[in-house]
């Protein structure tokens, strides 16, 4: 079987995961597809795609199912749960999941499945919408090496770097990583910026000013420039950071590991959420510092 004969279930088809499945039919995969709205729905449908009332449904069909999905509650109810993939599982069927849920939460999904027969890849992704869309998102990718080699053409349409990092689980602490850094990064420079303002000088000179130099990093030249216009339209949800920074928060503590900077960052983001801005993009965490500060 050629690698676009292979049937896709693709379940999830959020702000990542609609372009990405668009990518797929593009390349010409045979798509089958499951979300809880409708609207998504009928944009795959018309982009050629083919729709199941229910994972199990979906699984039926299809050689490979990928979700792509916002938490672990979600991943665990579509793979495990009632009218779930588990139901139709069949011995060879090969599971993706392109969510961030955290290796302990995937681990479990995998051993279960793999009680039918299944194989678990865990391959979560870094990148924006226009990531999803550009098909240039960074996969980070946990599984079994031969089974990850054999689906390697399918990652390639929907990234660009993509990195066997080990089993299965591999991936999810690897993202988890990706964005402890993020994190870190974006709320170091909204600390600067604030500061910058606060001590009476251009937040736009001091972005010229460091540019290039040692504090150059992928949030100054990605996030900056609308950090200080103060336009938050999401490319990564700050809900979404929190979430995952949550999840490094309980794994660091049952692996013993020291979190230090990233238990600071955790309770950033639960402040902004708790504020009721979650569905800033969360490089609005600069807001925050500005309401520390006074800033209007």
């Amino acid at each position: 079987m050629s690698e676009t004969d292979r049937t896709i279930g693709f379940i999830g088809l959020g702000i990542m995961g609609k372009p990405t499945a668009k990518n797929l039919i593009d390349a010409g995969y045979d798509l089958i597809v499951n979300d809880i709205r409708a609207d998504p729905l009928v944009e795959l449908k018309s982009y050629g795609a083919e729709s199941r009332k229910t994972p199990s449904a979906v699984t039926a069909d299809s050689d490979v199912v990928i979700t792509f999905l916002p938490e672990g509650k979600h991943v665990r109810q579509v793979a495990l749960g009632e009218n779930g993939i588990i139901e139709n599982a069949e011995p060879g069927l090969v599971y993706i999941d392109m969510s961030t849920i955290g290796p302990s939460a995937i681990r479990e999904v995998a051993d279960e499945l793999g009680e039918k027969g299944v194989e678990t890849i865990d391959a979560p992704v870094s990148g924006s919408e226009e990531g999803a869309r550009r098909a240039s998102m960074s996969i980070m990718v946990g599984g079994d090496e031969a089974t990850v080699e054999a689906h390697r053409e399918l990652f390639e349409v929907m990234g660009e770097n993509i990195v066997r990092v080990g089993e299965t689980g591999a991936g999810q602490v690897a993202k988890i990583c990706n964005n402890m850094i993020t994190a870190a990064e974006v709320a170091s420079l909204a600390e600067a910026l604030v500061f910058a303002e606060k001590a009476g000088i251009s937040q736009q000179n001091l972005v010229e000013a460091i540019r290039g130099g040692a504090a150059q990093t992928w949030a100054l030249e990605t996030r900056a420039e609308a950090m200080i216009e103060g336009s938050f339209d999401p490319g990564f949800f700050a809900s979404y950071m929190y979430k995952d920074l949550r999840i490094a928060s309980n794994d660091g503590e049952a692996y013993g590991a020291p979190l230090m900077l990233t238990s600071t960052n955790h309770e950033l983001f639960k402040a902004l959420e708790e504020r009721g801005r979650g569905d800033l993009d969360f490089s609005g965490v600069m807001t925050l510092y500005e309401e520390l500060a006074g800033i209007e």
